[in-house]
């Protein structure tokens, strides 16, 4: 659906980037920050636009008209950028510097101050993601399967055959984008350089509030304080695997056949909980079955994920949320399925995209996107600049938050479950089905970006695009690929972030925070007792704290952000040990005797 009152034509645009003359010799870094939020208000109304039109309905028209907006923005960005520079070095309001450093990082895909490499980098953008969104899988008898249907079979099938065809099959969508993508790292390269930067992975960890190598090594501590309940989970899961498919299509000493744990990317686990439930049958989880006897529509469940917010203090989603948002998938064009939220017109435009089935992990992925939505409603009144997460991590943690509110307490309450039971059993059951999401997730939600990392860098050739990888995908998560891989293939086109030129540091970080968000925000709640029981559901304490929170947006370095929250300066993993202390001493009983590792 067009929103035509936020619709800004290319014309008009073009006009308006006419009207943007240099600055005059006496504008201040003041004005030339006021001057800057104005132009970019304008700028990202045409680009919202122009991007949802596109991610709605997928042609050539929509692919081009979502170009030329990036390519204006681009040039704007360019310049304002080039701009800017004047102010180098003068004493100036911290918020005024925060402001032009901000700027400058004010795309992820920095182009080349050169009209023509624009264009070319626009085009292969559009190309790539298009290519994604539309990719099927045509099998020899001419029938063709789309990624949600293959990410179904993924999910719901037990056969090893198949499994491996339609994880092989999608992986055919992406060697035709090896060439675009080679060309992409090359531009924006140059585009970050323009900007200050060695390369784009350079300019993507600036925006932390660190130093390069500081955040780097912030990183990795992170991942040494969860990596020894990953290599339990891991250990758990390789074992009860090799039960099910037989030792000799999952040895035990090796690491695990990628197409084998419900996934289509081996990111999250939680589809393959039929095979891993600790006690068959201990209370019961079955939120599918509710939604399917209840005929929860894709509105109803929206409407259930809102009122969670609505409990904490926060206001109902506008009018204009139900009647522009797409939930599910339209029967009469092609459209970007993945999940998204969407804050137009400065936040006042709210909305999500999504193709909603009846599963509890869509209701979680609901949570989680109108966690976007109330962050973006929240700050809208900050300036456009600081319109932001305090770093991207904190906008990915938000709804993450909330969905860790879902307990057997809080889904009874809600009508979604039929028992609130909460045995022994029944906790290391609800442990075992979040760790196969959220601690299974960790390592692949940090490989992505140092793999992307040292392709900017050049350390990584594109010759050996696919074999590092795969490396990667092995030393952290345990898997391999279940057949061989050449560098014919571009196995990682076929994660939708490669494409669409998503940095993934943000959701390694969001799982970090949540857990540490969790656990402040359950203290201002009162709860007693252990911390994966605490559900925040009609605190308006809680919200409170949260919602002053969100209002910051970007306009503060990240650790004054966090430290409103949770009286740290510092990310801290340890709220996940907290919280899964049940499981990991499960765990460690269930492998004695084991041989861990890979």
């Amino acid at each position: 659906m067009k929103n035509l009152a936020l619709i800004v034509t290319s014309a008009s645009l073009v006009a308006f980037l006419t009207a943007c003359s240099p600055p005059a010799t006496d504008e201040t870094a003041d004005d030339f920050v006021a001057r800057a939020n104005s132009e970019l208000k304008e700028l990202r109304k045409e680009v919202g636009a122009a991007d949802w039109e596109w991610r709605t309905n997928i042609t050539e028209d929509t692919a081009a008209a979502s170009a030329r907006a990036n390519e204006h923005y681009a040039e704007w960005h360019s310049s304002m950028v080039a701009q800017s520079l004047q102010y180098d070095g003068q004493e100036l309001a911290p918020q005024t510097r925060r402001a032009l450093d901000l700027l400058k990082l004010g795309t992820t895909k920095p182009a080349p101050n050169d009209a023509a490499k624009r264009k070319q980098l626009s085009r292969i953008l559009t190309d790539l993601a298009s290519m994604y969104g539309e990719g099927k899988y045509c099998r020899n008898d001419g029938d063709c399967l789309s990624r949600p249907e293959l990410e179904d079979i993924m999910a719901q099938s037990r056969d090893y055959d198949e499994l491996l065809e339609a994880w092989q099959g999608w992986r055919t969508v992406s060697p035709p984008m090896r060439d675009k993508y080679q060309h992409f790292v090359e531009l924006t390269n140059e585009g970050a350089r323009e900007l200050g930067y060695s390369d784009l992975g350079a300019m993507w960890r600036s925006g932390y509030d660190m130093s390069d190598a500081d955040f780097q090594q912030e990183a990795s501590r992170l991942w040494e304080q969860v990596k020894p309940l990953y290599e339990e989970l891991h250990c758990h899961v390789r074992a009860k695997l090799g039960d099910f498919y037989g030792e000799d299509k999952v040895p035990q000493d090796q690491p695990i056949p990628a197409h084998l744990l419900g996934n289509m990317w081996s990111q999250e686990w939680g589809f393959i909980y039929d095979i891993m439930e600790p006690y068959p049958g201990e209370s019961d989880l079955d939120v599918d079955r509710t939604l399917k006897t209840k005929a929860y529509s894709p509105q109803e469940m929206v409407r259930s994920a809102e009122s969670f917010y609505v409990s904490l203090g926060l206001p109902r989603l506008p009018d204009t949320f139900w009647e522009r948002s797409m939930f599910s998938k339209p029967p009469d064009r092609e459209v970007a399925c993945h999940a998204s939220a969407w804050g137009l017109d400065g936040g006042n435009d709210l909305r999500i995209k999504m193709c909603i089935k009846q599963t509890y992990d869509e209701l979680r992925v609901i949570y989680h996107e109108l966690g976007h939505n109330y962050y973006q409603g929240a700050y809208k009144d900050q300036p456009p600049l600081f319109q932001g997460g305090a770093h991207s991590g904190f906008h990915e943690a938000i709804g993450d938050t909330v969905t860790l509110s879902m307990t057997p307490g809080y889904l009874f309450e809600v009508g979604l479950v039929a028992s609130a039971a909460q045995s022994r059993e029944a906790v290391i059951n609800r442990q075992m089905m979040r760790a196969l999401d959220k601690i299974a997730f960790l390592p692949f939600g940090k490989l992505i970006d140092e793999w992307r990392w040292d392709v900017f860098s050049g350390e990584i050739r594109p010759a050996d695009y696919n074999k590092t990888w795969w490396e990667l995908r092995t030393r952290y998560q345990g898997i391999a690929p279940p057949v061989t891989r050449t560098e014919a293939d571009f196995d990682p086109g076929a994660k939708y972030h490669i494409p669409s030129n998503v940095s993934y540091t943000r959701y390694f970080l969001a799982r970090i925070l949540q857990f540490q968000f969790q656990r402040a925000l359950c203290a201002v709640a009162g709860h007693e007792g252990e911390l994966h029981a605490c559900s925040l559901y009609g605190s308006k304490e809680a919200g409170a704290r949260l919602q002053a929170m969100l209002e910051v947006g970007q306009s503060k370095p990240w650790q004054d952000t966090l430290e409103k929250l949770t009286g740290t300066r510092e990310m801290d993993a340890s709220a996940i040990i907290d919280y899964f202390a049940p499981l990991m001493a499960w765990l460690r009983e269930q492998n004695k005797g084991r041989s861990c590792g890979w």
